[in-house]
């Protein structure tokens, strides 16, 4: 109750800021969907991202940064509130944020409330993939809004060049699609969002969210990303032949059926090319934006924030998905640009979460953040990249063939410590110094055993049971 009337309280007295509307910072809002960190500024050795690059540039890139739960709903709710997901109770994506949580007060909402004109085109809250049918939006936050809208049919595809075999059961299927940017969704995306830039009403600071379905499978782009990545460039991850031999049941592949793909090297390096190709084709619409807003002439007042709303596995630990807790699922790839800022360029190796971005766009735009938000504000470590806020960052998850499982983890500057129902079902422990794939789980080995207890009593303590 007393969480509610903090909702409620806070959607009034966020109309009062220290800012006048006309001083305040614009916001452009980038999120992808199922992105890993896979961007040639993360260090990815063969995915071009030339316009995000340019972007990390003259932003902090934060190599850091978790989601709070690797699934598209609890992920974005999570987010789009400044709660986790154990206040939001929002696990699934059939879950509503808004039934458990009728007074909730978002993040565009929020903005809206204080004068900002807000628009959203494409995923910015959770809707189904390629349908569009499943919609969790707000729809108090948005003066406009893209109507959801299915991919279906997609346009027809282009022969590849690459004679695989990709069924259910096979590998990720492809589509290579010829023509332009705009027969699919994103690119009808940044185009919209481009007119609405032109259009808006200027005598208010703007909140504009843009999000792209890709790389969210299926795995369809214009075939000229494609041409990008010749198969034969290609490469595997490279894991030892026992890595799973100590992961837990639940982190397992075949703790959700379907995903356990029994997959040739030929098929893997496939859906590892059309994975890349959608990265790039939501790399080339991020730069339509970007290149629209310095167009305009609103660089020099504009917040740029780019993100996803988690990970993806492209074979990892024999995972082909999102959904676990390691760190490839977990991680998601954080740009974030003010205007003026003297860090841009660097890089900031804080632990940060998806949480802080509700806290961090008020402070920045000088509009006080709701009480309720669990989150912290990024302003030091855009003052100071060397500098830390978070001792750990904490996220979870649901698996199994009826989300039978659930999963906590922290993951801090050394360690990943993970329970799998508060440990009954498996317990992992990987130091990141010496092994970063997190290969070795060092759960029982007795040399860890002080590192273990102290990160579990932390768990316990910020991530109370869930489910069961």
């Amino acid at each position: 109750m007393r969480l509610l009337l903090a909702l409620f309280v806070s959607s009034f007295g966020g109309l009062i800021s220290s800012f006048a509307a006309e001083q305040r910072p614009n916001v452009l809002l980038l999120m992808a969907d199922d992105l890993a960190a896979t961007l040639s500024c993360y260090g990815h050795p063969q995915a071009k991202t030339p316009n995000l690059d340019a972007l990390a540039k003259r932003s902090v890139l934060f190599s850091r940064a978790y989601c709070q739960f690797p699934h598209c709903n609890p992920s974005r709710a999570s987010m789009m509130s400044g709660l986790r997901p154990n206040t939001t109770r929002v696990t699934d994506n059939a879950d509503n944020l808004y039934t458990n949580l009728p007074e909730v007060l978002t993040l565009p909402h929020h903005f809206r409330n204080n004068g900002y004109a807000t628009a959203r085109c494409g995923k910015i809250f959770h809707l189904g993939i390629p349908t569009g049918l499943e919609s969790m939006d707000d729809p108090q936050a948005w003066d406009f809004g893209t109507p959801f809208k299915s991919e279906l049919p997609y346009p027809p595809k282009r022969e590849s060049s690459v004679k695989v075999k990709a069924g259910k059961k096979q590998g990720l299927s492809w589509q290579e699609i010829p023509g332009d940017d705009d027969q699919l969704v994103d690119g009808s995306f940044a185009k919209t969002a481009i007119e609405w830039l032109g259009q808006r009403d200027k005598s208010k600071p703007f909140f504009l969210a843009v999000g792209f379905h890709r790389p969210h499978l299926p795995l369809v782009a214009p075939a000229k990303y494609f041409d990008l990545y010749p198969f034969e460039s290609i490469t595997l991850p490279e894991a030892p032949a026992d890595d799973e031999a100590d992961i837990p049941a639940p982190a397992r592949n075949g703790a959700v059926p379907g995903y356990a793909l029994s997959t040739t090297p030929e098929q893997r390096r496939a859906a590892i090319r059309a994975y890349l190709a959608c990265v790039s084709y939501v790399d080339a619409q991020a730069g339509r934006l970007l290149d629209a807003i310095k167009a305009m002439g609103l660089d020099d007042n504009t917040i740029i924030v780019f993100t996803s709303d988690h990970g993806w596995h492209l074979g990892e630990h024999g995972l082909w998905h999102k959904r676990s807790l390691f760190e490839e699922s977990a991680r998601v790839p954080f740009i974030l640009h003010t205007p003026g800022m003297k860090s841009g360029g660097q890089q900031s190796r804080s632990l940060v979460e998806l949480l802080d971005v509700y806290p961090t766009l008020c402070d920045l735009c000088g509009i006080p953040a709701p009480k309720q938000a669990q989150g912290l504000s990024l302003r030091p470590l855009l003052e100071d990249p060397s500098a830390s806020i978070h001792e750990g960052a904490f996220t979870q998850a649901r698996r199994g063939a009826d989300a039978e499982f659930w999963g906590r983890t922290i993951r801090t500057a050394r360690w990943r410590c993970t329970e799998w129902d508060e440990g009954k079902s498996g317990v992992e422990l990987y130091d990141h110094d010496s092994d970063p794939q997190e290969y070795t789980n060092l759960a029982k080995d007795s040399q860890h055993a002080e590192v273990l207890e102290g990160l579990r009593s932390r768990l316990a303590e910020r991530l109370p049971t869930m489910g069961k």
